[in-house]
């Protein structure tokens, strides 16, 4: 194995039995994704975030942020008004996250054209392999 497969923390993202696989599952997720990237500028509510994120049912918004909350990546704050305020932020945890997945997004905007491309020459081929 490589040297920088090895995790100075003990971990191993390659191995099944790796605590790591059930955080990479959690943000395999595109709705996590784009919830910690949409809450990177700020604090959110719920309306808020639902409008952000085009196409999001209301109860995958709610699963989403209870799992991001669960894992400490988001902070909830509830505020006792009538009716009930409800508010969304990344907590560190989660900004130093989305420093990442931000770059990610940016690198796949900035690269649409290139995999819509390679995406077409791989249409074709199956095509010319089919006739």
């Amino acid at each position: 194995m490589d040297s920088e497969d090895v995790s100075p923390f003990g971990y191993d993202a390659f191995r099944r039995s790796c605590p790591s696989h059930a955080v990479l599952e959690t943000l395999a997720s595109k709705w996590v994704y784009l919830v910690i990237c949409a809450l990177r500028p700020g604090r959110l509510r719920n309306g808020e975030l639902a409008r952000k994120l085009e196409g999001i049912t209301p109860k995958m918004l709610t699963q989403t942020l209870r799992i991001l909350e669960r894992d400490g990546l988001v902070r909830r704050e509830v505020f006792p008004v009538v009716p009930p305020r409800v508010e969304y932020e990344l907590t560190e945890l989660g900004q130093n996250l989305a420093g990442l997945l931000n770059q990610i997004r940016a690198w796949s905007e900035q690269h649409v054209p290139d995999i819509k491309n390679a995406r077409a020459r791989a249409a074709e081929q199956q095509e010319d392999l089919s006739a």
